[in-house]
C-alpha cells in the first residue's frame, strides 16, 4: 500500500490523494488483509509455480482486442558485418538455420542456463561453471546466489517453437506440438511448408533449405485476393467464429500445418527504407504476408533487413531477446551458407507444399472486413525515432547516475514540456530471477521526477547547478530502488492485480479500492515503456496502450541514446520526441556545466 501511494503522489491533487490514502488503509484492514492471506495459502499450496502465472495468462488470453499493435511488439536484426550476407536469400537462409539450431540445443538441454549476474567477474568464469556442475541441482541455486549469480527461469523456452496462440470464444489457447518438422514460409500472402527437420530430428542439409527458399521466392503467385493473413488481426472472438468456419470447411489439414509449424518465416518483396518505415514493416506490415498468432514470426526484407514479431501471451521479452541474440550471433559467426554457396540439387517442386484454404462467402467477408479495419487502423499509427549522440551509459556512469533513470526522467519533462503534466507511467522489468515469474512494473514517475522536471522545465532561473545535480541524483537513487524492488518481485502492481483476480473468482463484489478512479487513472498508461540492448539489436518497438498514449521504446547504448516511439492522433509523437531531445540535452549541459536553455 506504501508503494502503490507513492506512486500516486505525483499524480494526484491533495483531495484525490487523501482519499485514495483512505480507500487504501480501508482495503489493507479489511478486505485486502483477508485476499492476502487467501494468495498466501494459495501461493503454498502451489510450490511448483508462482501467483502470477495463471492469472496473467489468463488476463493476456481473455483480452479480445487484436493482438497486433495491442500486444505484439518487434525487435529488427542488426545488418549481418559482411555485406554479401545480406541478400535475402542468404540472409533467411542462414537466419533459418541458426534458429533450428538453437531448437535442437533447447530440446536437447544442452543450452546454458540464462543467469543474471550481479557481480560477473565472480560468476560468470569458467571456473564457476565447472564448480557448480558438481555440486547437486537441489543446491546448485544457493551456490550461484553465495557470488551474487541468479539463475533466472527459462520455463518459457518451450513455447518459441511449434507453438501458436489459437483463438476461441472468451479465452484463446495456446497450442505447441513439438513432433511436427515443418517449417511454415508466408511469401505474398501465399503459405507454403517444407520440413527443417529430417525423420530423426536431424537438421535438414542447410543446402536443401537454401534449395527451398529460392524455390518460394521464385514462385511469381500473386497474393490471394483474400488473403487470409487478415484474420490473425481480427478481434479474438470474431477470429475465432470464423475459424470454426473454416475448419467446417475442410481447412483443418491446411490450418493443423499452420499452427504446428516450427515457426513462420515471412519473405517480403519490398526493401526497407528507413526507420520509420523498419518498425511499421515490422510491428504490422501490410496484414498480408504474417500470421501473427505464432509464438513468433521471423521477417526478412527484400534487402535482408530482418526482424522478430512476436505473440506475447507465451512469454515475455528475456526468452526472446535470448533466441534473438543467439541466432543473430550463430548466424553471422557460423553462417550455414555463403554468398557463392549453391543450393543442393533437390526437386523442391516436391519437397515444397504449397496450402490451399477453401474460402465459402462468409469467410471472404470475413477476410475483407478484417481488411478495411486493419487498413483503417494501421493509418492512424505513427512511429518516429532519435538517436541522442551526446553520450550514453559510459558518460552518466561517470556522473554516478543510473542510465536507465536519466532515460526516463527524459520522457517525464519531455511530457511535462509538452503536456503541461505528470501521467501515469508503466516500465515494464522481469521477474525470471523467481519460478515462472513474469513480469512487474516500475513506475518512474515519482515525487522526486516530478520536482526535477519542474525545475529544468518550469523554475529553471530559480535553482543553480548544484541543485540540479542533486536532484538529478536523487531521481536516480530512488529509480535504481524502485527497479531493485520490481526485479526482486517487490512491486505492487502484480500483487494487487492477483488480489483483484482472487476477488473475482472468489465471488466477492468488486473492492472500493479498485472503483477509484485513481485506480484506473494509474492503470491508464500514457507512457508505456521498455528498454532493449544488445548487440544483435538494431531497434525495437510497440505501440501506445491506450489511445491517448506513447510506445516508448528505448535503449541507453555505450555513447549514446535511441528512442523509437509511437502515438495514434490524440498525441504528436515527432513533438515528444522534440522535447525528450532537448531534456536529454539539458541534462547533459548541466552535468557538462554548461549553461542550460530555456
Amino acid at each position: 500500500m506504501k508503494r502503490y501511494l507513492s506512486a500516486q503522489r505525483p499524480l494526484l491533487d491533495d483531495g484525490q490523494f487523501r482519499r485514495t490514502e483512505q480507500l487504501c488503509r480501508t482495503f489493507e484492514s479489511g478486505l485486502g488483509k483477508e485476499l492476502h492471506a487467501q494468495l498466501i495459502a494459495q501461493d503454498k499450496q502451489n510450490k511448483h509455480t508462482s501467483y502470477i502465472s495463471g492469472p496473467w495468462f489468463d488476463m493476456y488470453l481473455s483480452a479480445r482486442d487484436s493482438i497486433v499493435l495491442n500486444f505484439n511488439p518487434f525487435m529488427s536484426f542488426n545488418p549481418d558485418p559482411k555485406p554479401d550476407y545480406n541478400d535475402q536469400l542468404i540472409r533467411a537462409t542462414n537466419l533459418t538455420v541458426s534458429a533450428v539450431r538453437f531448437l535442437k540445443t533447447l530440446r536437447a538441454g544442452l543450452l546454458e542456463p540464462e543467469v543474471f549476474h550481479l557481480n560477473p567477474a565472480k560468476s560468470d568464469t569458467d571456473t564457476f561453471r565447472r564448480i557448480i556442475r558438481l555440486v547437486p541441482s537441489s543446491l546448485s541455486w544457493y551456490g550461484a546466489y553465495l557470488v551474487n549469480a541468479y539463475p533466472l527461469d527459462m520455463s518459457q523456452y518451450f513455447r518459441l517453437f511449434n507453438s501458436t496462440r489459437l483463438p476461441k470464444p472468451g479465452r484463446d489457447e495456446l497450442f505447441t506440438d513439438e513432433k511436427e518438422k515443418h517449417l511454415l514460409v508466408l511469401r505474398n500472402g501465399n503459405f507454403y511448408v517444407f520440413d527443417v527437420l529430417d525423420r530423426d530430428g536431424n537438421i535438414v542439409e542447410a543446402a536443401e533449405v537454401h534449395a527451398h527458399l529460392k524455390y518460394i521466392l521464385s514462385d511469381s503467385s500473386p497474393a490471394p485476393e483474400f488473403p487470409l493473413t487478415y484474420l490473425t488481426t481480427e478481434n479474438r472472438d470474431t477470429w475465432a467464429g470464423l475459424r470454426q468456419e473454416l475448419l467446417n470447411s475442410g481447412n483443418g489439414e491446411a490450418l493443423g500445418k499452420v499452427d504446428s509449424a516450427v515457426f513462420c518465416l515471412c519473405l517480403d518483396g519490398f526493401p526497407i527504407t528507413d526507420l520509420v518505415h523498419l518498425s511499421h514493416t515490422m510491428l504490422h506490415g501490410d496484414g498480408v504476408n504474417r500470421w501473427f498468432d505464432k509464438s513468433f514470426n521471423l521477417i526478412v526484407a527484400k534487402d535482408g533487413n530482418a526482424a522478430v514479431n512476436f505473440e506475447h501471451s507465451w512469454g515475455d521479452g528475456v526468452a526472446v531477446l535470448r533466441f534473438f541474440n543467439e541466432v543473430f550471433k550463430d548466424s553471422t559467426q557460423s553462417p550455414a551458407v555463403a554468398p557463392q554457396a549453391r543450393p543442393a540439387p533437390v526437386d523442391s517442386s516436391r519437397a515444397v507444399q504449397k496450402l490451399h484454404f477453401r474460402l465459402n462467402d462468409a469467410l471472404k467477408a470475413g477476410i475483407a472486413k478484417a481488411k478495411a479495419q486493419f487498413d483503417a487502423t494501421m493509418q492512424t499509427l505513427k512511429i518516429d525515432s532519435i538517436q541522442f549522440q551526446r553520450g550514453g551509459k559510459e558518460f552518466l556512469k561517470k556522473h554516478k547516475l543510473s542510465p536507465d533513470a536519466v532515460a526516463q526522467l527524459s520522457f517525464q519533462m519531455a511530457f511535462l514540456r509538452q503536456y503541461g503534466q505528470t501521467v501515469a507511467t508503466y516500465e515494464s522489468c522481469s521477474t525470471a530471477a523467481f519460478k515462472h515469474g513474469r513480469t512487474e512494473t516500475v513506475r518512474p514517475a515519482s515525487v522526486f521526477t516530478k520536482q526535477c522536471s519542474e525545475a529544468f522545465v518550469r523554475e529553471l532561473s530559480r535553482n543553480s547547478p548544484e541543485q540540479l545535480k542533486e536532484m538529478l541524483a536523487q531521481c536516480s537513487k530512488y529509480h535504481n530502488q524502485l527497479t531493485k524492488e520490481a526485479a526482486m518481485g517487490q512491486g505492487f502492481d502484480r500483487h494487487l492485480f492477483a488480489l483483484r483476480y482472487l476477488a473475482a473468482a472468489k465471488g466477492h463484489k468488486l473492492p472500493e479500492l479498485y472503483q477509484d478512479p485513481a485506480y484506473g487513472q494509474i492503470n491508464h498508461n500514457i507512457l508505456s515503456t521498455s528498454t532493449l540492448t544488445s548487440p544483435a539489436v538494431n531497434i525495437g518497438g510497440f505501440a501506445p496502450v491506450v489511445p491517448d498514449g506513447f510506445g516508448v521504446g528505448y535503449g541507453v547504448h555505450d555513447d549514446w541514446i535511441g528512442c523509437n516511439v509511437s502515438s495514434y492522433p490524440a498525441r504528436d509523437v515527432r513533438e515528444f520526441l522534440r522535447c525528450v531531445n532537448k531534456a536529454l540535452g539539458d541534462i547533459f549541459d548541466v552535468l557538462e556545466g554548461k549553461p542550460v536553455r530555456s
